[in-house]
Formats: C-alpha cells, sequence, structure tokens
C-alpha cells in the first residue's frame, strides 16, 4: 500500500509538472520561430513517462482531457516542444505530427497559414524563391504562359505586351511593328513600307507599288501616265514621249530618231522611212549585180569547156606504141 500511494504521488507530482510546463509555456514561442527541418518518422507519442517528469516530446501536445501527450491530429501543423503550432505563410507541411513544415518550391506560394500544400503561380507570374508568400507579376514586354513559373521571358521581335502580368505577347496590329524584344508597344511602318496584320515584320513595298503615308497595311499601285522609281516618294508624272503603264517604275521610250511616239504606240521617223527605202534600194542594186556576175561567170565556164570539143587536131597519142591515129590492122582471122 506504501508503495502504491508513493506511485500515486509520482504520477501526481510528474502530471501536475508537465501541466505547469505547459501551462507556463514562453508566449515568446511564435510562428516565426518555426524551424523548416522535416522529420518523416512520427515521434512515439502515445503516453506519458511516468518514470521521470518531461515535456511532451516534438510532434505530440499534452491533452488536458486524457492527461497525456497526444500527436498532433491536423496536416499543416507545426511542432514545438509541447505545442501545435501552424505553419506560416510561404511553408507547408502535408502530414500530421511533423517537426517542421515545409518551404513552397519556386514556382508555387503559400499565402494562408497553416497550409497543407503550396499553390502554383499562375500564368502571367512567377516566384524564383523559395518560401513565397505571393507571385511576382510579369512586367510589361515579358510574359509566361506556365504556371509555377520561375521567371518571365521578353516578347519575342514583332510582339509586344503593354501590361503587367501577360500570359502571351500579341503580333503589332496591321502597319505597325516591334523592332527589339521585350517591346512594350509597337511603331508604325516607315513610308514605302507595310504590314498586314497576320505578319510580324514591315516589309518594304514592290517595285511598280508606292506608300508615302507611314503606318499602312497595304501599298498602292503606281497609276498610269505615272512612274515610281522609289516606293517612299509620290509618283512622278510621265513625260509626253514616253510611256508609263500602270505599275511603271521608270517611263518607257521610243528608239530615238528612227522612232517616234504616236498616241500609245511607237511609229517609224521620217528619216527612218528614207533610210530604209534608201537600203532597199542599194539592196536591190546589190542583188542584180550579183545575179549578173554570177550569170558571166557561169558563161565563161562553159566556154573553157566546150573549146577541146571544137578543135580538129587530135593530139598525137600511142597505144602500145601504136598512134591513136593509126588505121587498124587485122590479122586476117
Amino acid at each position: 500500500m506504501e508503495r502504491l500511494g508513493a506511485l500515486s504521488v509520482l504520477v501526481t507530482a510528474c502530471v501536475l509538472g508537465v501541466v505547469m510546463s505547459q501551462t507556463t509555456l514562453s508566449p515568446a514561442v511564435t510562428i516565426t520561430t518555426v524551424s523548416a527541418n522535416v522529420t518523416t518518422a512520427s515521434p512515439s507519442c502515445s503516453s506519458l513517462n511516468t518514470s521521470s517528469c518531461t515535456a511532451c516530446a516534438p510532434g505530440s501536445y499534452y491533452d488536458n482531457e486524457t492527461l497525456l501527450c497526444s500527436c498532433c491530429p491536423d496536416v499543416g501543423l507545426c511542432v514545438l516542444p509541447g505545442a501545435c503550432l501552424l505553419c506560416v505563410q510561404g511553408f507547408y507541411q502535408p502530414l500530421a505530427g511533423q517537426q517542421g513544415c515545409l518551404p513552397c518550391s519556386s514556382g508555387f506560394y503559400s499565402n494562408s497559414t497553416g497550409s497543407p500544400v503550396c499553390q502554383a503561380c499562375p500564368t502571367g507570374s512567377f516566384s524564383n524563391n523559395t518560401g513565397s508568400v505571393s507571385c511576382g507579376a510579369c512586367a510589361p514586354g515579358f510574359y509566361t504562359s506556365l504556371q509555377n513559373s520561375t521567371l518571365c521571358n521578353p516578347c519575342p521581335q514583332g510582339t509586344y505586351c503593354n501590361s503587367s502580368s501577360c500570359s502571351q505577347c500579341r503580333i503589332c496590329p496591321a502597319g505597325s511593328e516591334a523592332l527589339q524584344i521585350a517591346a512594350k508597344d509597337c511603331t508604325p511602318c516607315r513610308p514605302g513600307m507595310h504590314k498586314p496584320s497576320h505578319q510580324t515584320m514591315c516589309q518594304i513595298c514592290s517595285s511598280g507599288f508606292y506608300q508615302v503615308r507611314g503606318g499602312q497595311e497595304n501599298c498602292d499601285l503606281c497609276p498610269e501616265n505615272h512612274y515610281c522609281p522609289s516606293p517612299d516618294v509620290n509618283p512622278i508624272e510621265c513625260p509626253t514621249d514616253a510611256f508609263c503603264p500602270e505599275g511603271s517604275t521608270a517611263p518607257g521610250y521610243c528608239m530615238e530618231t528612227f522612232f517616234r511616239k504616236v498616241g500609245e504606240t511607237c511609229e517609224l521617223a521620217p528619216v527612218t522611212i528614207a533610210l530604209l527605202v534608201i537600203g532597199g534600194g542599194v539592196g536591190l542594186l546589190f542583188i542584180i549585180v550579183l545575179v549578173l556576175r554570177r550569170r558571166r561567170d557561169n558563161d565563161s565556164e562553159l566556154s573553157l569547156a566546150r573549146t577541146p570539143l571544137l578543135r580538129k587536131d587530135r593530139p598525137p597519142g600511142r597505144f602500145y606504141g601504136i598512134p591513136c591515129d593509126a588505121e587498124p590492122v587485122y590479122a586476117g582471122w
């Protein structure tokens, strides 16, 4: 009986000591003193150590009803010796009875206490630090189309973003362009250039077209009786002695001296007609002379060929020692 009484007194004293240690827990213990270290194994905290007066182990708290140390029952709680505290903003804890909270990774955040998980940064925002309470918005000229981003990307050339938190960059409107990356706005196309809405950069007007105004979507075709030597100047009126059809880049002339412009065509000049007549006459005369000379040469060659046939004296000849003009001799058979 004496031993049982002593044991009961010891238990009562330990309980009172534990209670006193819990009730006199320093108010200086706040959520800012929570360690980020993690212990994956839950501590054994189902009973009170009755052999000595000891405070509840980390991962447990004192239960006034059972007069025992109990594990912290909920997730999102960070544990100090003898107390369960909520995870602060920027930290989380998915398990119960843990001794510390985990910092949110880069690209994630937690803006509430006692969070079991961290939230991914939405598109148009980023977080490049751990333990973030919030995500930063992408600055104008930058974007990110992914969640849980750790940085924002500059808008490519030809696109722009004129506000913060852009999830994507936009192509510059028709007649404007962005020459640099990370553009916040677009600049109009220069005179002599144009840009349709589906293109990213301004283009020079094609030959025969012009555009003297800036920021235009299309170029204008050089009108008839005008020519356009450069796409950024006004059409120039065609000279009276030249041709300038629609879309001309330079005036077209008839051959000087030999041709002249009559209406919309080129005709032979009088001097050209005279030269052609004279040239034709000279050519005809040359042909006649050539034919006559050819005929004379043919007659001369024919006369020379007939001369041996017309001669009466035949040149002496011998055939096997017998003159060619000798009378034939018969052998008598």
